[in-house]
């Protein structure tokens, strides 16, 4: 069974690559760049898509502040300890994939909230913010301490934010953007947010896991780590 998932993993990974890095040929553009560019647009689209529709609510002002300002520090983020993973060039065709599977659908919340003039109260507002605010430090710290230790030795990484799960920095991404759901208070994002977390972090944990188990030490690291949520006890 293990052999046959890990097996299943692997074609689907390769396909994902394939879709996203091959297909169609042709001229290559940066990775870091095309996610770089939704990251660092969504301030000015989300202003825009307010001033479109006339939408000056506390909502939007906070989605526009959460998002838009997450933005900012992922660019900050990449142009101080850049992930070498998304240094690679990919094709035109898969930019595009890029865009229409992941980076595009993610500014339906925003959409949503500005289109509709969603509202939400000033609890659910105030909550988003902190979990928003826990996914951020999260994710880049998480980021951080792995660049610059990786720097200096390779292996595992098994202190600091990594101590008790594997994946902060996933966990951190999707605090981030479930704080966005529910400021749009609308099943769509979730939906969005299901596919991504589902057919993009979910594989990549999976195939991280595959990875980290060729270093001494892994068995260990795994019992008293969680995939992804923090496991507060050690194994008995």
């Amino acid at each position: 069974m293990a052999l046959s998932s890990s097996r299943s993993l692997a074609r689907y990974l390769a396909l994902r690559d394939y879709l996203t890095d091959h297909v169609g040929g042709g001229p290559r553009v940066s990775f870091a760049g095309v996610i770089n560019l939704q990251k660092g647009a969504t301030l000015p689209v989300v202003l825009a898509m307010m001033a479109l529709h006339g939408t000056w609510s506390a909502t939007a002002w906070t989605y526009l502040a959460l998002h838009g300002g997450y933005g900012l520090i992922w660019l900050l983020k990449e142009a101080v300890f850049p992930d070498p993973a998304r240094r690679r060039r990919i094709t035109l065709g898969g930019a595009v994939n890029a865009w229409l599977c992941v980076l595009g659908p993610y500014w339906i919340a925003p959409w949503l909230i500005t289109a509709h003039d969603l509202q939400q109260p000033p609890a659910v507002l105030a909550a988003a913010v902190v979990i928003c605010l826990v996914g951020t430090a999260l994710m880049v710290g998480a980021d951080a301490q792995k660049f610059f230790v990786l720097r200096i030795r390779a292996g595992l990484i098994v202190d600091g934010f990594f101590a008790r799960t594997r994946n902060p920095n996933y966990l951190g991404e999707m605090l981030i953007y479930a704080s966005f759901a529910l400021v749009a208070g609308h099943w769509l994002p979730w939906l969005v947010l299901a596919w991504v977390w589902l057919g993009v972090f979910l594989p990549n944990m999976l195939a991280k896991d595959a990875r980290m188990a060729r270093h001494p030490g892994w068995d260990a690291y795994r019992q008293r780590s969680g995939r992804l949520l923090p496991r507060i006890r050690g194994p008995r």
